[in-house]
């Protein structure tokens, strides 16, 4: 199992460095990117999270609804400082801290899954990880394009997109340690909690950015193509 979860890092961490190579267009871009990735997460939501989630847990939209709350709950906490004292520069770092815990528990998630997968049996474990690198590629462009977008550095986007992939094996281990009783209805309550958490980061994070952009027809057509890129990329992987 540990050469799958390697490949999954490899293939997040691939999609991360595509918008590293190409950072001054990527910089220059950042607005085309992020609504590119908004598109991506509300795919990964609606197309895989809570379809694959239902399988599992039948009440999954509850807890979609929770993931929503949370997200919510999480972002507005981590402003509070910024409203205390004031401080208006502090407001873009805090909403990234939001979206990275978003990402990582997403990550921490896919490892999970991948555990239980083997659990049950090698071909479905072999299944599952193939599930889950089907949208690493694009998980990765969603870090890299999110972070550059709200002005990191190209170390700390490579970083954090380290961490947010190794987030998928720390899952992994702790399923196969720690979870290997844990119930197909938890399981599908953590996904429907991630699927909410994407459409609140895509609806009041993401989407929102299209506004302050100059080209916003274009703009608008990226979110688009990210929904269609993980359409095709789902229809290959399953043909």
């Amino acid at each position: 199992m540990i050469i799958y979860l390697v490949i999954t890092v490899f293939f997040s961490m691939i999609g991360s460095l595509i918008v590293l190579k190409f950072h001054k267009w990527s910089e220059r871009n950042s607005f085309l990117i992020i609504n590119f990735v908004a598109g991506i997460m509300l795919s990964l939501a609606f197309i895989h999270l809570i379809p694959e989630g239902f399988e599992f847990n039948q009440k999954i939209m509850l807890w979609v609804l929770c993931g929503f709350l949370f997200m919510f709950l999480l972002q507005f906490i981590v402003l509070i400082p910024c409203h205390v004292y004031n401080n208006s520069k502090c407001t873009t770092g805090n909403i990234t801290l939001s979206i990275f815990f978003g990402l990582l528990l997403h990550s921490f998630i896919d490892g999970l899954i991948i555990a239980i997968g083997f659990e049950a049996g090698f071909n479905l474990g072999i299944i599952t990880t193939v599930c889950i690198m089907a949208h690493k590629l694009p998980d990765g462009i969603t870090v890299a394009g999110i972070l550059l977008h709200k002005g990191a550095s190209k170390i700390k986007i490579f970083v954090l997109s380290l961490l947010i992939a190794l987030f998928t094996p720390v899952g992994a281990i702790s399923g196969i340690i720690l979870f290997k009783n844990i119930s197909l209805s938890s399981i599908g309550s953590m996904l429907g909690i991630t699927a909410g958490s994407f459409i609140f980061i895509a609806a009041s994070d993401l989407i929102p950015e299209t506004y302050k952009s100059n080209k916003k027809a274009i703009t608008s057509i990226m979110l688009f193509i990210g929904v269609i890129t993980v359409i095709i990329i789902t229809k290959f992987i399953f043909v």
